[in-house]
Order: C-alpha cells, then structure tokens, then sequence
C-alpha cells in the first residue's frame, strides 16, 4: 500500500489493480467506500479494457473467441510503480501471457493519481505498443461514503447537482447490461438536480449521457457539505448502489 499526502488530504492506493483505498481530509473526513463485505468489498476499481459486462462473459474478434470477466482485467492484476512522489504516484501495466488470453493486444496502461490543494486527479493513459487497431473502453468506478459525516443525515438526504444537465438522457441498466426495453428517465429535465432515493437503483445503475458539462457535485441536502466529481473527456456518467441492499455509498463511475 503506497500513501500520498498533501496539506489537505491522504491518498492510500494498493499497486494490486491500482485502486484508491482510503481518501481522508486532515479533518478526519473519509470520502471513499470502506469496503464493507456486506454490501461491496472494492473501493474504487480501475476498468481496463472493457467497461460493464460483456454477453455471456465473451466477445468475438477476428473470428475468434476471447473470455473477459466483468470491467476487465485491470482491477485483478498488479501494477508496477513508473514515478513516485510526496503527492503523487504512476502505475504501469503491460501485457502478460494472462492478459493476452483475454485481450490479445500488446499494450501499456498507465493510472497516475495526483494531490492539488484539495483536489485527487485521476489520468487515465493507453499506449498501443502493436501494429494493429487497439480498441478499448476505460473508466473509473470510485465508491463515496454517504452519508459523509453523521451530520450529513442519510443516503436519500443527498442529492446529486450538475453544472448544466439540459439535454442528457438518463438510462437504466439491469442485471449489469444496457436495457433497452426499460424506459428512458425524465429525472433530469428542466431540472440539474438529481435527489438519491435506493429505489431509482431497484434494476441496477442509472447511466447518464450527453451532459454538456462533465461535472457534478455530491451535496447532503442537511448540512450543505460535499464533494465535487469531474469526468472530462468521458462519454457518460455511472451511478450506482447495491441493489436492494439500502448501502451507505454511492458509485460515481
């Protein structure tokens, strides 16, 4: 386990699959999910190359027949550490005869997290080390404790606002696929505010796409304490929370 700190937070982050385990302010504040086995044992699992699950764990390429396990192989594997300092830590992975039984592509992966102020940045990077197209898909899938603090009431005491959500579209999944026999949501229209409640989650995650602005604060509507979450350069939002299970976090992937 590597730690980085800085004047305002503390970042502990395991080399097995790069994943954010804890995220404390020097307050005493822990923002990330604490990996309770009851409800989700990760904390903040790395997609890499694939993204949800795939139809019936299998993809066809080239006429041939690849086996994948739910958001890759990223999150189950071992990173070496490229760059290391006080605030700020590189991870690398390359492929390995494993890997490439999964996803036959030669290929460097790289997840950096820096401390700035009060802020954890996240990069993402991916090197196509073969001659051929590499395609990928990519993503984080951080847990936040909610509520916060006990002052900040309960999970449907929180609220999710963004900068601007006009025109987004709000799907649902099931069962961890896209679903397009469920119904697009209104949750967002006319409104930037998107109040938790555990049953808008009784089918799976709410996947949010075509926000004009990749940004959205996480806000106890109690005390009016929070978070931002920002997402440049991705396609879409993912939010989640155990089905059923009425879990103390939330998913913002």
């Amino acid at each position: 386990m590597l730690t980085l700190q800085n004047q305002n937070l503390t970042l502990c982050v395991d080399p097995f699959g790069a994943q954010m385990m804890e995220l404390g302010s020097k307050q005493g504040t822990q923002f990330l999910w604490n990996g309770d086995k009851q409800y989700w044992p990760d904390r903040a699992p790395v997609l890499f190359p694939y993204v949800a699950r795939l139809t019936d764990g299998c993809y066809t390429l080239c006429g041939e027949r690849y086996s994948m396990d739910i958001h890759g192989f990223a999150k189950d594997s071992v990173f070496t550490i490229e760059e290391q300092s006080s605030d700020s830590v590189t991870f690398c992975l390359r492929q390995t005869p494993e890997t490439l039984r999964q996803y036959p592509f030669r290929f460097t992966f790289r997840v950096r997290y820096a401390l700035r102020g009060w802020t954890v940045h996240v990069t993402y990077s991916v090197c196509n080390e073969d001659e051929k197209e590499l395609p990928f898909g990519i993503g984080g899938h951080p847990g936040f404790s909610c509520p916060l603090t006990e002052e900040d009431g309960g999970f449907e005491d929180y609220s999710l606002y963004f900068d601007d959500a006009s025109g987004c579209t709000v799907s649902l999944t099931k069962d961890g696929y896209m679903n397009k026999e469920l119904p697009k949501l209104d949750k967002l229209k006319g409104t930037n505010e998107l109040p938790l409640k555990y049953s808008d989650f009784d089918n799976d995650a709410m996947i949010i796409e075509y926000l004009p602005k990749k940004s959205v604060k996480l806000i106890s509507r109690v005390s009016g304490k929070g978070f931002r979450f920002s997402f440049d350069g991705f396609d879409a939002l993912g939010i989640w929370t155990p089905i059923k299970k009425n879990a103390p976090f939330i998913c913002l992937e």
